[in-house]
């Protein structure tokens, strides 16, 4: 940066700050690791005699129902989640149902945490704007009990001087309806499951007694008739059948109620390739060829051993879709889409190497095969590594990035590229020091000396830079654009 420019580029740090609730919980299935206990927990409830059962589910009532919407729904399928262990010979009363059902739930704190690394995007419903003004949607990432990592929502305005109204936050947590993907296309599943390391010949034999589109219970229909007479060796049949419960659990959709709040809304882990957490969403808002635009965001998906990139697709932030991303070149994090085609084909950054940023291009959303680095560390703040902060920024000058490096003492800096508009895998400009970087009041944290970001948005010829403070706490921070592009230098 020259030095003539450094003075302009100012970044403002807005006073709101974006904290975790602890009183914000949802209800979670609460089985014991032993399912052995089960009936035996079952039998206790069911002895109760009839007067006190029905004053502890009172009491029960009393105490949590303020706390949730429709408690006797969660009852209702926690006691489903363990039909199999009631007792065949015994008629039970309603009492004794919901009261099963409240003994298997527990409540889950999803903020109490963190709540960090946030994305924004212009909301889908504009109406009723004052001049000047935009409804956004923020996405953040929640963590909870045992760091388990969801996606929460939160909503509000940019005024046409860029000063934030955050909605007020909604007192409940909805947990969605779940609907596992209904319809598999089997080219598409096969080449998956090859990459994900099945044995074939097995993968063959299911998905030949397959039509072209099949339905989950079919799958699992197929996959227990091998169980039950095994034509493979069992270890690699029962590898194959994980691999393929996997891959089809991680296709679903989850629906929340139309009238409710946006923070109402926690999408939460839900299959076994995202137990332990769905981390660091970048949403973005997508058009194509002048459709109603969608909304995408990658996410890191994992388990606690190994992560596995997915994307979720909406168009209304009410129904979601999650899909699983294919080819060699979904690995590692941080994957962000660019907001449209980039000559008839999607493109996304990306860093397969977990050092470099990298961008690749496909002509199906779903399936990436080839990646090339278009930016390496070059700077003592970047030398460790360097990635995205989120979907690239669309000027008339070019595509502005927002990046990461990570210096010494692993301390996290905000940087800025800008690509070229038409040839994206050009870098033309580039900050040599760091655009936003932790300072004394941002610093402490679950991770120290760590400014991030998972999406900005221009609003009114600024940037507005939604960012995680040290993984615990988020902030906001803008700086005008035109500043910026005047303050990176030209890339030889």
């Amino acid at each position: 940066m020259p030095p003539e420019n450094r003075s302009k580029l100012k970044v403002r740090r807005k006073p709101n700050k974006i904290v975790g609730d602890t009183s914000r919980v949802i209800t979670r299935l609460h089985l014991p690791d032993d399912r052995y206990r089960i009936p035996k927990i079952i039998q206790r409830i069911i002895r109760l005699p009839d007067a006190m059962a029905e004053n502890l589910l009172a009491k029960t009532m009393a105490d949590f129902s303020g706390r949730h919407e429709d408690l006797g729904h969660v009852f209702e399928r926690h006691l489903n989640a363990v039909n199999g262990d009631l007792p065949r010979d015994t008629m039970l009363s309603d009492v004794q149902r919901d009261l099963i059902g409240a003994y298997f739930t527990k409540e889950y704190s999803i903020e109490s945490a963190a709540l960090f690394n946030p994305s924004i995007v212009p909301h889908p419903d504009q109406s009723r704007m004052k001049k000047g003004s935009l409804r956004f949607i923020m996405s953040l990432r929640a963590t909870g009990e045992g760091h388990v990592s969801s996606i929460v929502f939160r909503s509000g305005v940019l005024d046409r001087r860029n000063r934030i109204l955050f909605d007020p936050i909604s007192d409940f947590v909805e947990t969605p309806d779940l609907q596992m993907d209904p319809v598999f296309k089997r080219n598409p599943f096969q080449r998956k499951l090859n990459e994900m390391g099945a044995f074939k010949e097995i993968t063959a034999h299911i998905l030949n007694q397959l039509q072209e589109d099949f339905a989950y219970n079919e799958l699992v229909q197929k996959i227990e008739m091998l169980r039950a007479n095994p034509l493979f060796s069992e270890a690699r049949q029962n590898r194959t059948f994980e691999i393929m419960r996997w891959l089809a659990d991680s296709n679903y959709e989850v629906s929340f109620h139309a009238d409710h709040h946006i923070s109402e809304r926690v999408i939460f882990p839900v299959s076994k390739n995202e137990s332990r957490g769905i981390e660091d969403a970048r949403f973005v808002q997508f058009f194509d060829n002048g459709q109603a635009p969608a909304y995408y965001a990658t996410y890191t998906a994992y388990n606690g051993l190994t992560i596995l990139p997915q994307l979720i697709e909406t168009k209304d932030f009410i129904t979601f879709h999650i899909l699983t991303l294919n080819g060699k070149a979904v690995q590692n994090k941080g994957m962000a889409l660019f907001p449209r085609k980039i000559g008839d084909r999607y493109a996304m950054l990306s860093r397969q190497d977990g050092e470099n940023n990298r961008i690749m291009f496909s002509d199906n959303i779903h399936f990436w095969q080839e990646s090339q680095i278009i930016q390496e560390p070059e700077y003592p703040w970047e030398f460790i590594q360097i990635g995205n902060c989120g979907s690239p920024l669309e000027t008339s000058d070019g595509w502005i990035v927002l990046t990461h490096g990570v210096g010494p003492m692993r301390r996290y800096c905000i940087g800025a590229i800008l690509l070229d508009l038409d040839n994206p895998t050009k870098v033309i400009a580039r900050l040599d020091e760091p655009l936003l970087a932790p300072h004394e009041k941002e610093r402490e944290g679950y991770v120290p000396n760590v400014v991030y970001s998972c999406g900005a948005l221009i609003h009114n010829n600024e940037l507005v830079i939604p960012y995680a403070m040290s993984d615990i706490n988020s902030g906001i921070a803008t700086v005008d654009v035109q500043a910026l592009l005047s303050g990176i230098h030209a890339v030889d």
